[in-house]
């Protein structure tokens, strides 16, 4: 296949079948995308990489979950700002074997997820690898004065998160260890393939003023904290009994793992991590349209990342999340 149809399947299975949203001026097709922001409004930048043998595997993830997941991990950058995306870049590198279903069905699920996240494609690049290698990036926007950064936390503040922490873990052991086909329905495989970015909720904490800072948790709370914590120049403590935990299925595979390790350092959750200045907590509801939300602990004045166990014992919290240097 020649790039010229390779690019022309691009945008017929996954850019111009797509309105484009009202910000829009254009998009795929020519030597660069045009956007104009809103008046009153501050545009949101992220990208994101999604390889293969690092972030996926080829035998054992479907095609259309790549697409799907390719895009919504780095949505949800923008939801943990509080913004709203609008239009996306691909930048794509397959082997020619892979450019017939393979590439339809990864377009299709990223075509789902562009109409599901009322995000466009704009353009991107293409090339021959002999691994699929694929880059997005995303543009968003929020209202001027309403992003949330990681930087806003302060002592006293509570910690929240969204979701139950440590479900999308659980479904990578279902979709590693069983046939490709197998548990189809468990809920727990389909939030490690098909994650949903919460920007409803994030938007909704940016246009209250409700966070004080705010990240989406993709490597795993023990990872991910710290990292907000360090921005913030402030220290946490979680206590371990108010921490949502995964449901597990009945699979024989979910037998021995232990839900408080899923939720501490689990990966690919992303579900968002906020803070709240102890006058809002009573603004935060349990549950959000119907996504669960918990208050998990507390920020500290010191630097120290603690886990704050049964009789209130405390220890350190290790950092074992993701790491793609580990």
């Amino acid at each position: 296949m020649r790039e010229d149809k390779l690019i022309a399947k691009i945008g017929r299975l996954a850019g111009k079948s797509q309105a484009w949203p009202r910000s829009g001026l254009l998009g795929i097709g020519d030597d660069a995308a045009l956007w104009r922001p809103r008046p009153g409004y501050e545009a949101i930048l992220t990208c994101d990489w999604f390889l293969e043998d690092t972030h996926f595997l080829r035998q054992k993830h479907p095609p259309d979950s790549v697409g799907w997941k390719s895009l919504a991990r780095a949505v949800s950058d923008v939801a943990a700002m509080g913004g709203v995306p609008v239009c996306f870049l691909l930048s794509l590198a397959l082997p020619v074997s892979l450019s017939g279903r393979w590439l339809d069905e990864f377009l299709c699920g990223l075509h789902r997820a562009a109409r599901r996240l009322r995000c466009a494609l704009a353009g991107g690049d293409t090339t021959r690898s002999e691994q699929v290698l694929i880059s997005t990036t995303v543009v968003g926007q929020i209202p001027r004065g309403e992003a949330v950064l990681r930087s806003g936390a302060q002592p006293g503040d509570r910690l929240f998160v969204s979701g139950r922490l440590g479900e999308a873990e659980a479904g990578l052991q279902l979709v590693r260890k069983l046939p490709k086909d197998s548990a189809s329905g468990d809920p727990l495989r389909k939030k490690h393939l098909y994650p949903e970015p919460r920007l409803k909720l994030g938007r909704w904490l940016a246009e209250k003023h409700l966070a004080s800072a705010m990240m989406d948790l993709s490597d795993g709370l023990s990872t991910d904290l710290p990292r907000l914590c360090a921005a913030s120049s402030v220290g946490a403590t979680i206590n371990t009994a108010a921490l949502p935990l995964a449901r597990l299925s009945a699979n024989p595979l979910h037998k021995k793992l232990d839900t408080h390790q899923l939720a501490l350092h689990g990966g690919d959750d992303y579900e968002l991590l906020f803070t709240v200045p102890a006058r809002k907590v009573r603004q935060i509801p349990s549950s959000f349209r119907g996504l669960p939300i918990a208050a998990i602990g507390e920020i500290t004045k010191t630097s120290a990342i603690l886990v704050r166990k049964d009789r209130g014992r405390q220890r350190p919290l290790p950092n074992k999340g993701w790491d793609p240097f580990r």
